[in-house]
């Protein structure tokens, strides 16, 4: 049977300084609680509730997941007993997990649930970590008392607040996640009380009930106390997605990208980047982003729910909801936005804008324009200045160019309009009405040119 999971986000993060629930605040793109989420699930439990508050239930309907609105926030004991009121009681392990900790990897659910399993007479395994002091984490107590040996057993937690000074001075700290038999943690569950500091329910409390009652507590040491580290203010915050983010480069760089400087390049969880993919300093890529392989992104870039192909060079420039072809050149300093999308070996050059446009193969579009609600044809120049009138006032227009077009520098095209295959527009043109393939159009605005006589 696998196990359950309890997820604690009731708490109002005050330290935050935000009127935004803490739980929600991003991290590489992701909610805070999206990743103790992503992680339980990969672990191998499915079966998640999540503990919340009056104000944060309302916002959670995007996870797809259970939840329990705890009224009152009376402590950890308490929010546990308000999820398991919400569950039909059985036998097996439920993991109780806080929705604060992004750093905790699936291998640490895996480990505690493994520890749980080991010993029938074991009702609780909990991990912990060798932390800096001082520290705000509750002290776990072993039977050596403040030994730093992890083979004694464990007797008992100590929130800080209730430490004595021998307490505190003990460096190994409970993380905050517990893998119990269910039946076991609501028998014990059922007698904590508030007798503390805090006059507070401590889920901590179920250590010595407990061991009281002779079952074993095992603990799961951490190699790295970073991974098991909570949120409770933007500075944490800032260093815990700078550990994320490090993480989804590494996984790049061993799949065959090139990241030159991972402290400057920000990622997002799910990209698909291929093999050979240089990325360049000053990068944020998110979304659902997809990478061909040898294409160099970079640097000063941001791509974000774009789709590029193979052996592309983007350079100081800004794409997103965007589909490239291969072998496209951007940049620098364009900006592609909003459903474009773009053939083959097209060349986009420094201050190009597109919107919302289909542009085929081997278009060039090299220096300062606009294209706006268009489709352009293979093979067609679109010159410096030029720029699509696609909006009237009231609605956007499309504008419709052939293949094989030169478009003038300085024109300007007012939509709705069509130009043929072939045609030219030449500089300085402003276009308000169709231009049949093959014609060649001049002026304010733009009119047929006489077509030289030929001679007899």
């Amino acid at each position: 049977m696998s196990a359950r999971a309890i997820v604690l986000a009731a708490g109002k993060g005050t330290r935050m300084k935000s009127a935004w629930p803490k739980v929600l605040h991003e991290l590489c793109g992701r909610a805070m609680l999206w990743w103790v989420l992503e992680e339980l699930r990969a672990s191998g439990i499915h079966e998640i509730v999540v503990v919340t508050s009056p104000e944060l239930d309302p916002l959670l309907s995007r996870f797809a997941v259970r939840t329990v609105v705890q009224a009152e926030q009376l402590g950890t004991a308490h929010a546990v007993t308000t999820a398991l009121d919400a569950l039909e009681p059985r036998d097996g392990a439920v993991l109780v997990a806080y929705g604060d900790m992004p750093l905790v990897d699936r291998s640490i659910f895996r480990d505690v649930q493994s520890a749980l399993r080991r010993s029938k007479a074991t009702a609780l395994a909990l991990v912990t970590a060798r932390m800096p002091l001082p520290s705000s984490f509750g002290r776990v107590i072993r039977a050596q008392g403040t030994t730093r040996s992890t083979s004694a057993a464990v007797e008992r937690i100590v929130e800080a607040k209730d430490c004595t000074p021998e307490q505190l001075a003990v460096d190994e700290m409970n993380a905050g996640i517990y893998a119990f038999e269910e039946p076991a943690l609501r028998e014990a569950i059922a007698r904590i009380g508030n007798q503390n500091a805090q006059s507070e329910y401590y889920l901590t409390d179920a250590v010595e009930l407990l061991i009281a009652t002779g079952r074993r507590v095992a603990a799961v040491t951490v190699d790295d106390y970073h991974s098991v580290l909570g949120v409770n203010d933007r500075v944490e915050l800032a260093a815990a997605r700078a550990i994320l983010n490090q993480r989804l480069c590494e996984t790049h760089m061993r799949a065959g990208v090139t990241i030159v400087d991972p402290a400057t390049t920000y990622l997002d969880p799910g990209l698909q980047i291929a093999r050979d993919v240089t990325i360049q300093p000053g990068t944020w890529i998110f979304g659902e982003t997809k990478i061909g392989e040898g294409s160099s992104i970079g640097p000063h870039t941001r791509i974000g729910n774009a789709v590029i192909g193979e052996r592309c060079d983007i350079r100081e420039s800004v794409i997103l909801s965007t589909r490239l072809g291969d072998d496209v050149r951007v940049g620098p300093f364009a900006h592609l936005r909003d459903g474009n999308v773009i053939g083959d070996r097209v060349r986009i050059g420094n201050f190009v804008e597109f919107k919302k446009s289909e542009i085929g193969d081997d278009v060039r579009a090299n220096h300062l324009a606009y294209i706006g609600d268009a489709s352009v044809g293979p093979r067609t120049n679109y010159a410096a200045g030029a720029i699509t009138c696609n909006f009237d006032g009231e609605k956007k227009n499309r504008t419709e160019i052939g293949a094989d077009v030169f478009i003038g520098t300085n024109n300007s095209l007012v939509a709705p309009l069509t130009i043929g295959d072939g045609a030219m527009t030449a500089a300085g043109s402003v276009v308000i009405r169709d231009v049949a393939p093959g014609d060649r159009v001049a002026g304010v605005p733009a009119r047929p040119l006489m077509k030289k006589p030929t001679s007899s």
